[in-house]
């Protein structure tokens, strides 16, 4: 499941509603405990039945991490199991330090039984911390949310983090946005806190100076109240050094912001100082922050502010509490605008591109009426050069790029955070999907992709259709309406009621990319000579013909699948013929040749 997708349509919402809620205090309050109590670990507490677990901001005594600087895959160079994280893409890549230390925590008993309880509470729960230890609650969070999103009634999960380094790179980034887990992230940054922009710049250079001051940090943090420690602390001519080292790196990277960065910024970034805060959720913007408020500091106070958050969270409440009745409104009105206009507008796109759809239907009623006997599938993928078949060619591809655009525009948070819930949208993309990707798999096939790139179900299928895919099984707002005569119907929707009569349109939108595969089998079992090959291959036979007999039988096929000159019905006579001329096969596969066929 898409689970926590952000309810926030701007950043400056997710900036009202915590500077108005005991969120943020809490998970700062449970930070600066973490730090005392809970060197290297983390803490818990419930408050208002909200879980917080703080990651203490001291988490190596020895200063800074060894791996630290260096991206490595998130499944990678530590023994992290792929699984961990289904929802990110392979290229995605992660600090080598912070990976390492979250994974020292990860697989302790004591995280793993307090991950369980949070599990089975079913509660909202708050990863947070302070320094290092927020980077360890990033990524906490982003494990948990690839778990729950197997879980049909998810909690919340939402992510504080106070001064904390960036975890990873640009692939990160656009993962998160693609799950629409942006606004579950809100990194806190004061004006001039060197540690946000700290991996900007190469660590080699200034490994000593850092070392020495983590050790000054890790010991003021580790402090009842906040003493800091003369003894470690780095000379004038160090901080100056250090300073202006990170801070050549940060102005590089805000000036050429096209460039392949090794750390991208995702989620909100809450800049705060002692004038206020403000939330910003584009990641060149925050790019760009990052360099004009750190430049506008000092050797000196891009090292104290680190331990001055304290501060800044009281002063972020007070300043939206202290706002007045019309500067509310006025940023009411201005925050919901655009996504619901946005919303709007798409539907009036949606009508216009009716037409397109409903001539491609009318073409799928034809050709299951047309004299050759051919179907929907096979008549386009064997189409000649005719006006009507161009059209048809070319609606398809008009109807594409319209639900691209949608998609485009919700990753880029330009829409609704429910927008992908509506029923509406819903049922329209899983229409558009039934009737339209056959024809996207028939051109596949007929261009001859197949033999260049690989089958279409590994390497041609449109990412839109997986999309929509995604959205149909999470449709938990209108399962009622399953049922509906009104709506799209599909198997697996949990009805249990059998059909009368053919589907209008197959209700697997892939089932003729897997029968080109069945059907790539069948040539190959003539001819192959390894009969572990050979098994292999009526392996995969049976197991389609099995599927498809289920799809007939249930009568969730159209009924061009079923047409005499059909791609399916003439594979099931080949399968038949096949099967009478290798008799052998009988005594190695028991049981596959004696299996009915679909007539």
């Amino acid at each position: 499941m898409e689970a926590e997708a952000s309810s926030f349509e701007t950043s400056e919402m997710l900036a009202r509603f915590l500077g108005s809620t005991p969120l943020l205090p809490e998970s700062w309050n449970l930070c600066g405990r973490s730090n005392v109590m809970a060197p290297q670990s983390f803490l818990t507490d419930e408050v208002g039945g909200v879980t917080y677990v703080a990651f203490s901001g001291v988490q190596s005594v020895d200063g800074l991490d060894p791996f630290c600087g260096n991206l490595v895959p998130l499944a990678g160079v530590f023994p992290v199991d792929a699984g961990m994280f289904p929802a990110l893409e392979d290229t995605v890549m992660v600090d080598a330090g912070l990976l390492h230390l979250f994974w020292t925590i990860f697989h302790t008993p004591v995280f793993q039984n307090q991950m369980f309880e949070i599990k089975k509470k079913q509660k909202p729960v708050v990863f947070t911390g302070h320094s290092i230890g927020g980077a360890i609650a990033a990524l906490s969070s982003l494990w948990l949310l690839s778990y729950l999103q197997s879980i049909s009634s998810p909690p919340t999960v939402i992510c504080f983090t106070f001064g904390s380094p960036m975890i990873g790179n640009e692939p990160l980034s656009r993962a998160i946005q693609r799950q629409r887990w942006g606004g579950n992230f809100c990194h806190l940054v004061s004006k001039f806190d060197i540690l946000p922009r700290l991996l900007f710049a190469p660590l080699a250079p200034i490994t000593t100076h850092l070392h020495n001051l983590l050790k000054s940090w890790h010991l003021t943090m580790n402090s009842p109240f906040f003493f800091q420690d003369p003894g470690n602390q780095l000379g004038d001519h160090e901080k100056s050094e250090l300073f202006h080292f990170v801070l050549g790196y940060v102005e590089a990277t805000a000036r050429s912001p096209g460039t392949n960065l090794s750390f991208v910024p995702f989620g909100n970034f809450m800049f705060c100082s002692s004038d206020g805060a403000v939330c910003v959720d584009d990641a060149t913007a925050i790019v760009r922050m990052l360099y004009l408020t750190f430049a506008s500091g000092s050797p000196s106070s891009c090292i104290d502010d680190h331990l001055e958050y304290e501060s800044y969270v009281g002063k972020i409440s007070l300043q939206f509490l202290n706002r007045t009745e019309e500067e509310i409104c006025e940023s009411n009105t201005r925050i919901g605008r655009t996504p619901n206009l946005n919303s709007a507008n798409l539907a009036i796109g949606l009508s216009k591109i009716t037409p397109f759809r409903a001539q491609i239907e009318w073409y799928k009623e034809s050709c299951d009426q047309s004299d050759d006997q051919l179907g929907y599938y096979d008549s386009f993928k064997l189409r000649g050069a005719s006006k009507r078949d161009f059209k048809v060619f070319m609606n398809r591809i008009k109807l594409g790029e319209f639900w691209n655009s949608v998609i485009d525009m919700l990753e880029k948070n330009q829409l609704p955070h429910d927008f992908h819930k509506r029923a509406k949208w819903v049922n329209a993309s899983q229409f558009y999907k039934l009737l339209v990707e056959p024809l996207d798999i028939a051109e596949y096939y007929r261009s001859g992709e197949h033999r260049k790139k690989g089958h279409y179900m590994k390497q041609g299928r449109p990412r839109r259709y997986k999309i929509f895919d995604k959205w149909w099984r999470e449709r938990e707002a209108f399962r009622e309406n399953d049922n509906d005569n009104n709506s799209v119907s599909i198997s697996g929707s949990g009805s249990n009621n059998r059909r009368s009569k053919f589907a209008s349109l197959t209700q697997d939108s892939c089932f003729w990319a897997k029968l080109e595969e069945a059907r790539e089998w069948v040539e190959k079992v003539s001819s192959e000579s390894d009969p572990r090959h050979v098994v292999a291959l009526w392996a995969s036979i049976e197991k389609f013909e099995q599927y498809a007999r289920g799809l007939v039988d249930r009568k969730e096929v159209s009924i061009d699948v079923l047409a005499k000159n059909s791609s399916y019905t003439i594979w099931v006579e080949e399968l038949r013929v096949l099967k009478l001329h290798s008799q052998h096969f009988s005594t190695q596969i028991p049981g596959i040749l004696d299996r009915k066929v679909v007539p």
